[in-house]
Protein backbone atom coordinates (compact mmCIF):
# COMPACT_ATOMS: atom_id res chain seq x y z
CA UNK A 1 0.00 0.00 0.00
CA UNK A 2 3.11 2.59 0.69
CA UNK A 3 4.53 1.52 -2.59
CA UNK A 4 1.51 2.37 -4.19
CA UNK A 5 1.04 6.15 -2.16
CA UNK A 6 4.96 7.02 -3.14
CA UNK A 7 3.74 5.64 -6.70
CA UNK A 8 1.08 8.11 -7.15
CA UNK A 9 2.88 11.11 -5.42
CA UNK A 10 5.79 10.33 -7.95
CA UNK A 11 2.94 10.24 -10.56
CA UNK A 12 1.48 13.28 -9.36
CA UNK A 13 4.73 15.63 -9.03
CA UNK A 14 5.36 14.20 -12.74
CA UNK A 15 2.43 15.97 -14.00
CA UNK A 16 3.43 18.74 -12.04
CA UNK A 17 7.09 19.14 -13.56
CA UNK A 18 5.34 18.75 -17.16
CA UNK A 19 2.67 21.05 -16.75
CA UNK A 20 5.42 23.69 -15.61
CA UNK A 21 7.38 22.61 -19.00
CA UNK A 22 4.46 23.14 -21.04
CA UNK A 23 4.21 26.64 -19.90
CA UNK A 24 7.63 27.79 -20.19
CA UNK A 25 7.11 26.37 -23.87
CA UNK A 26 4.17 28.12 -24.29
CA UNK A 27 5.83 31.35 -23.09
CA UNK A 28 8.92 30.89 -25.08
CA UNK A 29 6.92 30.69 -28.12
CA UNK A 30 5.99 33.79 -27.97
CA UNK A 31 9.28 35.35 -27.66
CA UNK A 32 10.80 33.52 -31.03
CA UNK A 33 13.60 31.42 -29.35
CA UNK A 34 16.84 29.99 -31.15
CA UNK A 35 15.29 26.62 -32.51
CA UNK A 36 18.75 25.01 -31.91
CA UNK A 37 19.49 25.89 -28.18
CA UNK A 38 19.45 22.80 -26.01
CA UNK A 39 16.86 24.23 -23.57
CA UNK A 40 14.58 25.08 -26.66
CA UNK A 41 14.97 21.80 -28.19
CA UNK A 42 14.32 20.04 -25.06
CA UNK A 43 10.89 21.80 -24.50
CA UNK A 44 9.97 21.36 -28.26
CA UNK A 45 10.53 17.72 -28.14
CA UNK A 46 8.58 17.33 -24.19
CA UNK A 47 5.66 19.10 -25.67
CA UNK A 48 5.29 19.14 -29.40
CA UNK A 49 4.53 15.17 -29.53
CA UNK A 50 1.13 16.01 -27.48
CA UNK A 51 0.47 19.06 -28.83
CA UNK A 52 0.35 17.62 -32.57
CA UNK A 53 -1.78 14.76 -31.11
CA UNK A 54 -4.42 17.59 -29.93
CA UNK A 55 -4.19 19.50 -32.88
CA UNK A 56 -4.80 16.64 -34.89
CA UNK A 57 -8.29 15.33 -32.85
CA UNK A 58 -9.05 18.56 -32.07
CA UNK A 59 -8.50 20.75 -35.57
CA UNK A 60 -10.54 23.87 -34.38
CA UNK A 61 -7.98 24.40 -31.84
CA UNK A 62 -5.80 26.50 -33.67
CA UNK A 63 -7.61 29.76 -33.48
CA UNK A 64 -6.24 32.52 -36.42
CA UNK A 65 -2.54 31.39 -35.89
CA UNK A 66 -3.20 30.91 -32.10
CA UNK A 67 -2.81 27.54 -30.43
CA UNK A 68 -4.65 26.67 -27.99
CA UNK A 69 -3.22 23.23 -26.96
CA UNK A 70 -0.88 24.36 -24.86
CA UNK A 71 -4.08 25.34 -22.55
CA UNK A 72 -5.71 21.98 -23.10
CA UNK A 73 -2.39 20.22 -21.78
CA UNK A 74 -2.63 21.80 -18.49
CA UNK A 75 -6.26 21.39 -17.89
CA UNK A 76 -5.54 17.92 -18.55
CA UNK A 77 -2.81 17.53 -15.97
CA UNK A 78 -4.87 19.84 -13.84
CA UNK A 79 -7.14 17.59 -13.93
CA UNK A 80 -5.56 14.14 -14.10
CA UNK A 81 -3.14 15.72 -10.91
CA UNK A 82 -6.46 16.38 -8.61
CA UNK A 83 -7.56 12.60 -9.43
CA UNK A 84 -4.48 11.31 -8.29
CA UNK A 85 -4.41 13.85 -5.18
CA UNK A 86 -7.92 12.54 -4.54
CA UNK A 87 -7.09 8.89 -4.59
CA UNK A 88 -3.77 9.29 -2.63
CA UNK A 89 -5.86 10.88 0.14
CA UNK A 90 -8.35 8.40 0.48
CA UNK A 91 -6.14 6.00 0.29
CA UNK A 92 -4.22 7.41 3.26
CA UNK A 93 -7.23 8.07 5.28
CA UNK A 94 -8.39 4.02 4.44
CA UNK A 95 -5.07 3.14 5.82
CA UNK A 96 -5.08 5.30 8.77
CA UNK A 97 -9.11 4.04 9.59
CA UNK A 98 -7.54 0.44 9.37
CA UNK A 99 -4.68 1.13 11.68
CA UNK A 100 -7.24 2.95 14.53
CA UNK A 101 -9.69 -0.05 13.69
CA UNK A 102 -7.16 -2.39 14.47
CA UNK A 103 -5.78 -1.04 17.55
CA UNK A 104 -9.13 -0.52 18.97
CA UNK A 105 -10.08 -4.13 18.53
CA UNK A 106 -6.28 -5.45 19.78
CA UNK A 107 -6.27 -3.41 22.77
Amino acid sequence: MIILLKALQLVSTLLTVYMWVVIVSALLSWVNPDPYNPIVRFLRNATEPLYSRIRRMFPFIVLGGFDLSPIVVIFAVQILSALIDRLVFDMAMNARMMGALSSFLMG
